[in-house]
């Protein structure tokens, strides 16, 4: 549920004049991908129709912004299921993310049905592949807060300023990711977060190492406004503070500039402008329970954005096995199976990611 590239300041020179003469014109213009981007992430004053309720539904978070769902509705219910064909294999081999991603989504989909007032009952289904089903009933149960904060929520893949959160806030943040099944940490001390720092450059160096997990990335990129427009899916650089180029120079580019000492530079950096990481551990290690995880984490994260807080994802320590038993004893839980790393804190409002359009993920 994470990854950037960085594009440095060379950039433009290794783009040259010839990027500015050949394919510029084709890629697009951020006003137009702002203008495309805002229709999915529309405010609706009055209560969501059903399919308003899809919608909101698929503003959440995904590895690799892939958005791995499709939605089948039926009397007075909805199921949010896994759509496999969108699963990226070599970071997720078991279908870990696919599942938190599942879970995001369901939340969203839970918070904008209660602004509607109606009553929801979440139930999990490992048939077919596995599905969440949420079956709606009368009775107000509202959450004004996050609903309002679906439509503003990103991961903010920035450099934040490094200021503390107040202990209110993270207590609401503690208490809005409270679901049952999954426990949550939340770090603050500087010499903790270091070692989680430690634990995120070691993942990333081992991805990056591993020419099977960079095609992968590179397979989900978008380099050019119009190429993620049209897509409606993937990891946008400029979603990231990065230039946009050309979608035919961006690979290239990215073979040129992609490097694991810059990345990790990059990543210790901003995980120490970063006010805390939040670890989230589901009690135990099944696709019910990720999904529960996602629930977990897309409350944090919609929470934060109430709070006027940014939040990314570095899971690394989570994506690499053998990094998985140092995270879980660090946050005191030796023997569990970590699931989710956020860092969060004060920063920028970047680009919004793309979404692909509600018909699409129906079934």
């Amino acid at each position: 549920m994470r990854r950037q590239f960085l594009i440095g300041a060379g950039t433009l020179a290794i783009t040259g004049a010839g990027a500015a003469l050949f394919g510029l014109r084709r890629m697009g213009s951020m006003d137009e991908y702002t203008a495309a981007v805002a229709t999915t992430r529309k405010v609706v004053s009055q209560e969501p129709a059903i399919l308003e309720l899809v919608r909101y539904a698929t503003l959440a978070a995904s590895g690799h912004n892939t958005q791995p769902w499709r939605f089948r509705i039926g009397d007075e219910r909805i199921e949010v299921l896994p759509d496999l064909s969108r699963h990226t294999p070599v970071v997720d081999p078991d279908d870990h993310h696919l599942f938190a991603s599942l879970g995001c989504a369901a939340e969203n989909l839970i918070l904008a049905a209660r602004a509607r007032g109606r009553r929801v009952e979440v139930s999990y289904n490992d048939a077919n592949d596995g599905s969440v089903v949420l079956t709606f009933g009368a009775g107000l149960k509202d959450e004004p807060a996050l609903f309002d904060a679906i439509p503003k929520r990103q991961s903010t893949r920035a450099d934040y300023d490094g200021r503390p959160v107040r202990a209110a806030d993270l207590n609401a943040l503690a208490s809005a990711s409270a679901v049952p099944g999954v426990d949550v940490v939340l770090i603050t001390d500087r010499p903790q977060m270091d070692r989680v720092r430690d634990l995120v450059v070691a993942g990333n160096s081992a991805q990056l190492a591993d020419a099977s997990f960079l095609r992968e990335l590179k397979s989900w990129l978008r380099f050019s406004p119009r190429e993620a427009t049209q897509t409606g899916d993937g990891l946008f650089g400029a979603a990231s503070g990065n230039p946009s180029l050309p979608a035919w120079l961006g690979p290239i580019v990215f073979d040129r500039v992609f490097k694991a000492m810059s990345e990790n530079e990059k990543y210790a950096r901003q995980i120490r402008s970063s006010a805390g990481i939040a670890v989230f551990v589901a009690q135990k290690e099944d696709r019910e329970h990720w999904v529960l995880a996602g629930r977990a984490c897309q409350r944090f994260a919609l929470q934060a954005t109430a709070l006027g807080l940014k939040h990314a994802f570095i899971n690394q320590p989570v994506e690499v096995a053998n990094l998985r038993p140092e995270l879980a004893s660090l946050v005191g839980m030796p023997g569990r199976r970590p699931d989710l790393v956020v860092r969060f804190g004060y920063g920028p409002t970047l680009p919004y990611s793309a979404r692909r359009p509600v018909s699409t993920v129906m079934m």
